[in-house]
């Protein structure tokens, strides 16, 4: 069983439709997207799938734990989590709110380690803990990035010590580092497309289902010596 923060779009619904296409029952999160949510709950499951769409704000670590619990006492266990949900502020140093770095650390970081926390109660032997992380980790080559590229390089950090506490209990964490993928939040036909592609070794964006292609090796058994690591898939973004 999987638990897919921020599920209703985006990544997040790529990755929730390739576990449940891979025989997971899934658990996803949504914020304010509810009818997304309920098409794509309701449209796995006349399919064939199981799927349960719960309302939660990752950056409430009250609702998060609640939305956690509920998904477990539903399907029984938690296999798998994937931290997708994520906020993106842009702005100059000068000038960024302070509520827009409250909110990136909320729910980029801090949201990461309450969910993580809270599932373990409900994983055993073979699970997963698997990060939407970025190549902004390690590559910010335009203006305004300092404060997302920050929250997604805290992650490094934490995955890493994760991955030494958890391993004796047989759990993996990783996080998967997309560059530009073609959603809402980024479109390949935005402005922005352009000067994105001339930075790539191949000039254009990922698909969503092409990251939740490598969410699902990382949460697969093959993936299972996998741990600690961080795992570009950017297009030669960060080469």
């Amino acid at each position: 069983m999987a638990f897919v923060t921020g599920g209703a779009r985006g990544i997040g619904a790529a990755v929730v439709r390739r576990l449940v296409r891979d025989g997971a029952a899934v658990a996803f999160t949504y914020r304010g997207s509810a009818d997304l949510a309920a098409a794509l709950a309701t449209g796995l499951k006349e399919a064939g799938g199981q799927a349960l769409a719960i309302q939660s704000d990752a950056g409430d670590p009250v609702a998060l734990r609640q939305a956690i619990h509920q998904a477990a006492s539903h399907f029984g266990k938690i296999d798998i989590l994937v931290n997708n949900a994520g906020v993106l502020k842009f702005g100059a140093i000068e000038t960024l709110p302070l509520e827009d770095f409250d909110q990136t650390i909320d729910v980029n970081v801090r949201a990461v380690f309450v969910a993580s926390q809270a599932v373990l109660p409900h994983m055993g032997a073979g699970g997963r803990i698997i990060n939407i992380g970025s190549t902004n980790a390690d590559r910010m080559p335009f203006t305004g990035g300092a404060v997302y590229a920050m929250s997604k390089s805290a992650l490094k950090g934490l995955v890493q010590g994760m991955a030494r506490d958890l391993g004796p209990r047989g759990i993996t964490v990783n996080n998967v580092q997309p560059g530009p993928v073609n959603t809402d939040m980024n479109p390949e036909a935005g402005d922005f497309a352009k000067d994105l592609h001339g930075m790539m070794a191949l000039p254009r964006h990922a698909e969503a289902d092409e990251i939740a292609g490598m969410v699902a090796y990382v949460a697969s058994a093959e993936a299972g010596f996998i741990t600690g690591a961080h795992l570009m898939i950017d297009g030669g973004f960060s080469a």
